[in-house]
């Protein structure tokens, strides 16, 4: 089962507080990013990478994609303002109407093991997500004052990557565009146009590098996996 991935790249992390681009901070030696594009440049299914790029990482980004023999990147497009216009920018080039994925560059840990699963729920059903069950119990608030205890059974804290059908992706971005509306992942604006979503369940080492705290989480899931052999 072949698929296409877009990864948008073309945010600056601020969070992070590096002061560059979060993606090309090292972890283990290696840019994060990729760490994020061995894993689709390894599996044989993956048959184009889109990046979505800030112009001013352009050349640095090529040097490293040369240096880390990464070859399967078909594309990279001007990222837009918001993570969403990126992701519509890089799925306007992606060929053909099979299956795409949409994937956090800054989500270096996921797996060929999730890939897979995922990408046939996508196949058989349209569209999915890469999703785990909360471990923590949620409290709905208004202020600082708890109004309900949600039932955790039925909630997923949603990652990526998520799958779909590229005519479906591509009508989910271009309806929110013209009605101006802001999604909290690509998955919603699927969802807006009343298609189903199925979850896949993911893993909790497929993080997203967002603060500093998260490369010393990095870091130990780089160590469990070498004692491991992964």
């Amino acid at each position: 089962m072949s698929y296409q991935v877009i990864l948008p790249a073309a945010g600056q992390g601020k969070r992070m507080g590096a002061g560059k681009n979060k993606l090309l901070l090292e972890i283990g030696e290696v840019p994060v990013f990729i760490h994020t594009l061995r894993v689709f440049e390894n599996d044989p299914e993956c048959t184009g990478i889109f990046l979505a790029i800030n112009h001013e990482d352009e050349k640095e980004i090529r040097v490293l994609l040369k240096e880390h023999n990464i070859s399967k990147v078909a594309a990279m497009v001007e990222g837009g303002k918001e993570r969403q216009n990126s992701v519509y920018n890089a799925a306007k080039a992606v060929p053909g109407d099979g299956i795409v994925l949409v994937h956090d560059a800054a989500r270096p840990f996921i797996s060929r093991e999730l890939i897979k699963p995922l990408v046939k729920m996508a196949e058989d059903k349209g569209a999915a997500v890469l999703a785990v069950p909360l471990k923590d119990t949620v409290k709905k608030a208004e202020g600082n004052l708890i109004t309900e205890t949600l039932e955790r059974s039925c909630l997923w804290a949603v990652q990526t990557p998520q799958a779909f059908r590229i005519s479906a992706l591509l009508e989910a971005h271009r309806k929110a565009e013209e009605e101006q509306f802001l999604g909290t992942d690509d998955a919603s604006l699927v969802e807006r146009i009343g298609k189903e979503v199925m979850i896949v369940e993911g893993s909790y080492d497929n993080i997203k590098l967002t603060t500093p705290e998260d490369i010393y989480f990095a870091e130990a899931i780089i160590k469990k996996r070498e004692n491991k052999g992964i």
